[in-house]
């Protein structure tokens, strides 16, 4: 039931905190992006203008009136593209395939040229600045193309910048769910008490408060320690070894209770391993696997041993428990605890951290753990 409740309320946290997030963000991102619009607007048409006087003086005697003259070009340049900005977002452009939006593109910028030379033409034969007759249908052609021409590269850079923003954003966005479920994953996976382990517990605890009274109060104890380091790591992502080796020894203490002299167990850990960091609950659901699957099995009980070894940058964890395990099984196993230390590992390191577990000799399986060592 926690199990299940865990993966609720974290599923729910999801749901209600990263949309707002998102929100939030997507405010200031759209503010920003129409400023850098308005910034980019007015940049490239200032650009534009400074060019055309640049080539202006060139070929030409430069006069006031023809420079008046570009800069009404590029007023009303800035106001249709601005337009025609607007008409991309109203009719989502963006959206669609690149098969459909080149043919809009083209015909757009056809439009917007023919307009813009119609306007800038009435604009120089009213004011007198160019002479008329230089005007013929190839030099009105000539020009009609280059205003379209600079159209189609403004729609170019229009949508080259939305495209990459689009990807980028997309691509955030799947790391930021990558990285919610990678750890709403672990967090469910970290489900830090079997409901039955509580049961037997409590069960044991139950029967030895009139038997051996002092016993039943050292079982409490233990219990109440177990369950407050399952709190203690509910957010952590690692904890100590050496914590976690405690919390281990709360338990099959616990355990011992239930299974009497059915239950041995013994654990020898590397003095320096004991500051390691590893994920919480890895050994304990191990040796809780050792012990359900293993040692309650058999009449005469058994034994489990754990032994943790600092080698290098890796820590080995080598559990040890009575028992013998089907290979073909195991292949097939979708067990606790087998299945949740392998998806942990897989999660947290890749590929370089290990996992294996087989008959040890003719009585005993060995689970072996070998984890990198983050400085």
């Amino acid at each position: 039931m926690l199990y299940v409740s865990k993966a609720a309320e974290t599923t729910s946290h999801l749901n209600w905190y990263l949309p707002g997030l998102k929100e939030v963000g997507n405010k200031k991102h759209r503010i920003d992006r129409n400023l850098l619009y308005k910034i980019c607007q007015a940049a490239g048409w200032s650009a534009y203008a400074i060019l055309s006087v640049a080539a202006l003086s060139l070929v030409d005697t430069l006069t006031w009136q023809k420079i008046l003259s570009i800069i009404f070009l590029c007023a009303i340049g800035l106001w249709f593209t601005h337009l025609y900005r607007n008409h991309i977002k109203r009719e989502n452009w963006i959206a669609l395939s690149l098969r459909k939006i080149i043919p809009r593109i083209f015909t757009s910028s056809i439009v917007i040229g023919v307009i813009l030379f119609s306007l800038i033409y009435t604009a120089n034969q009213v004011l007198e600045i160019f002479d008329a007759s230089g005007f013929s249908p190839y030099s009105i052609l000539i020009g009609t193309v280059f205003l379209s021409s600079v159209i189609i590269f403004w729609s170019v850079i229009y949508f080259a910048f939305h495209y990459f923003e689009n990807y980028k954003k997309a691509e955030i966005e799947s790391l930021i769910w990558e990285n919610a479920v990678k750890e709403f994953e672990l967090r469910t996976l970290r489900a830090q008490l079997n409901p039955h382990f509580m049961f037997n517990a409590l069960n044991s605890i139950r029967a030895l408060i009139k038997e051996d009274p002092q016993n039943a109060q050292n079982a409490v104890t233990r219990l109440s320690n177990l369950l407050r380091y399952a709190l203690k790591i509910e957010r952590a992502e690692a904890v100590p070894l050496q914590e976690e080796i405690e919390a281990v020894e709360n338990y099959l203490s616990l355990e011992k209770v239930r299974f009497e002299e059915r239950l041995k167990y013994n654990i020898n850990i590397d003095s320096e391993s004991g500051r390691v960091d590893i994920p919480p609950m890895m050994i304990q659901t191990l040796v809780e696997n050792g012990i359900k699957h293993g040692i309650s099995k058999l009449t005469e009980g058994g034994n489990i041993s754990i032994k943790t070894d600092l080698n290098g940058s890796n820590l080995k964890i080598k559990i040890i428990n009575t028992g013998q395990i089907n290979q073909d099984d195991l292949k097939n196993s979708s067990g606790y605890g087998i299945s949740n230390t392998k998806h942990r590992l897989s999660l947290i390191y890749g590929e370089k951290a290990q996992f294996k577990i087989s008959n040890y000799n003719e009585k005993e399986v060995l689970a072996e753990l070998i984890i990198p060592v983050k400085n």
